[in-house]
């Protein structure tokens, strides 16, 4: 009896063993699976059906597919995660890995950032283009002074004003209570004798409907994308300026990733930015017809309007260009030539 109890005690422990051996050697080979795949979050502040958005969304997967998914970067849209003014911080300080950021609402940081939001400067896509080609260097060695890489950026379409009734000249702007989303708006609001409040896309469709704002500068896009129609009725196509979200991401998160992934991320954003681009210019006109076909009033502004906002454009140039210093007339010298 005891011999045989000792018998089944040593095929226990034997078996024991080889469960444990088993368990560590899955364990083991595991190990640099799990640690191979790393999960990004993308920040943004527009809605999922915003073309802007939805283009993250393709950049993520497409991400995914060329990385063999050992990076997978879940985007979240309508300042979800983060509002639209904390997302470069977050992508700064770790928060959030990558993030898409309105580039001329960190004017206030650096007026370097606001070089596409000057008033009548670039005022269509080709010039935009030419313009982002000039500021991109200057902008990029800005942020990577901040431990930032840049991806991409693409533009908006060109940015109207929106009202509840047409525009004639800029004395029709005095007293308007007016949506501001950057230093450049909040000036124009300051000029015009408008009352400027600040007010991100998130929120402007609440801030629309409960008379908070009853005016504001942007593009179709954005007026799509609150619904403009619910509360005003009039759209003034100025082509001022577009506006760009560029894409970044923090330095030392890019760093940790295998070259093979770092070239897939690169990739990516460059298809993205080509993509982007070409979306945005199909885009305005679409958005200007949906304008339109729910009975926005969808017009050019005249002559008279046309040159007094030209001369406010004059004015915020100067004003730029003193606070910008050489990095900003090494900007217009380059994009004018």
């Amino acid at each position: 009896m005891p011999a045989m109890f000792t018998t089944y005690r040593e095929e226990s422990m034997k078996h024991r063993c080889s469960l444990f051996a088993a368990f560590v050697a899955a364990g083991l080979t595991l190990a640099p699976i799990v640690s191979a795949q790393t999960k990004w979050d993308l920040p943004a502040g527009y809605p999922a059906g915003n073309p802007h958005t939805q283009n993250l969304t393709q950049f993520a997967a497409d991400v995914a597919k060329a990385s063999g998914n050992k990076l997978t970067i879940t985007v979240h849209p309508n300042g979800a995660l983060f509002k639209a003014p904390e997302i470069k911080r977050a992508v700064q300080t770790g928060q959030a890995q990558i993030g898409e950021v309105l580039m001329s609402l960190l004017e206030n940081e650096n007026p370097l950032f606001g070089a596409d939001a000057v008033p009548f400067v670039a005022t269509g896509f080709d010039a935009s283009w030419k313009l982002w080609q000039a500021q991109r260097p200057v902008v990029e060695k800005v942020l990577a002074g901040q431990g930032i890489k840049l991806l991409y950026a693409v533009a908006w379409p060109p940015q109207g004003i929106y009202t509840k009734k047409p525009l004639n000249t800029v004395a029709d702007m005095k007293g308007l209570k007016w949506r501001a989303y950057n230093p450049a708006t909040t000036r124009i609001a300051q000029q015009v004798g408008a009352q400027p409040l600040t007010i991100q896309a998130a929120e402007l469709s609440q801030a629309l409907s409960t008379g908070v704002v009853d005016s504001f500068m942007s593009s179709g896009a954005t007026g799509v994308d609150s619904k403009v129609w619910e509360s005003l009725t009039h759209f003034a196509t100025a082509d001022a300026w577009l506006p760009k979200n560029m894409v970044i991401v923090n330095q030392k998160e890019f760093d940790k990733l295998d070259s093979a992934t770092q070239e897939a991320i690169v990739t990516a954003a460059k298809a993205a930015e080509e993509r982007g681009w070409k979306r945005m210019r199909d885009y305005t006109s679409e958005s200007l017809t949906t304008l339109r076909n729910n009975k926005i009033t969808v017009y050019e502004p005249s002559p008279a309007l046309k040159a007094e906002l030209s001369k406010l454009g004059d004015t915020m140039l100067s004003e730029w260009l003193a606070k910008a210093g050489a990095d900003g007339q090494a900007i217009i010298t380059s994009f004018r030539k």
